[in-house]
């Protein structure tokens, strides 16, 4: 899995970039998309895309672009996250966030700029059917807008300063983070040909990852440093936002941990075809430490 993953995250960055260096825009713009598609990261979301089109016996290339569309969405939402007027972060991926590098209005305008360019990548894709795209586009929109990433992110601030039961916590996540990497399985599955059957198991895979990429997140800033993760630790602490330790301590968040990786590849277990690269990424997500 780590050569899959080593191939193929490195042929990822390598599209997006070059065919951003290769677009009509401002340099400094440009610099600055560049800057943070560039800036490291595990790029789990589109090596589970692939992964997912592997597991069907399918070419993983025929997924590139939306790998790199999912990426660079991914990539705005990091860059925006990051702005004072939301997490006012100094340090993303052991780097400086984008807004430091370019000032505050480069860095929105580098986040609009990627999100668009996102659904353009797929737009133009001659590897997939015209309804293929739609499909993709659509169920991207759906999982990055207002009923997915985006809705969770303002549910995210709602919540500061309050303490939030398990369930309203669950719910922020499944949203700012597990939908965009609902998307990532799915539309591996979608690209695939998979039966609704087999996209239901993904679907269910993937809701459970996602949340278990959360709560190792949630511990990570506890039991982490900022060598590890690549920002300060006691980050949500500092402002004072509910997490899976603080709710469940930190030996019921490690159990709430493996009992979504064990449903998560329960699901994975059901599916008519070996999945042994889902299964080896959902360990990694549970394992990782940064």
């Amino acid at each position: 899995m780590k050569r899959f993953q080593q191939e193929h995250g490195d042929m990822i960055i390598k599209h997006m970039v070059d065919t951003v260096e290769g677009l009509v825009m401002p340099k400094v713009l440009k610099e600055a998309m560049v800057y943070s598609l560039q800036a490291g990261g595990k790029r789990i979301r589109p090596i589970l895309l692939l992964a997912a089109i592997r597991t069907f016996n399918k070419d993983p290339l025929l997924g590139l672009n939306t790998a790199a569309a999912l990426e660079m969405i991914h990539t705005y939402s990091l860059i925006h996250d990051d702005l004072p007027s939301m997490d006012d972060d100094d340090l993303r991926r052991g780097k400086p966030t984008n807004h430091k590098m370019y000032g505050e209005a480069v860095a929105i305008l580098a986040g609009d700029g990627l999100l668009t360019y996102g659904f353009q990548f797929i737009a133009e894709d001659t590897f997939l059917t015209n309804d293929v795209k739609v499909r993709l586009m659509t169920l991207l929109a759906k999982c990055a807008g207002p009923e997915g990433m985006v809705g969770g992110q303002v549910a995210d601030i709602e919540g500061e300063m309050k303490q939030l039961t398990a369930n309203e916590l669950e719910n922020i996540h499944v949203h700012k983070t597990g939908k965009l990497l609902m998307f990532s399985v799915m539309a591996g599955g979608i690209i695939s040909e998979a039966t609704e059957g087999e996209l239901k198991l993904l679907e269910m895979f993937a809701y459970h990852i996602g949340l278990a990429f959360q709560i190792q997140d949630d511990i990570l800033d506890i039991e982490g440093s900022v060598e590890m993760i690549g920002k300060p630790v006691g980050s949500d602490e500092s402002k004072h936002k509910s997490t899976y330790p603080s709710l469940l301590t930190m030996k019921g968040a490690k159990e709430k941990l493996h009992f979504h990786l064990e449903e998560a590849l329960a699901a994975l277990d059901r599916l008519p075809v070996y999945s042994s690269l889902l299964e080896e990424i959902a360990q990694l997500i549970v394992s990782r430490n940064h």
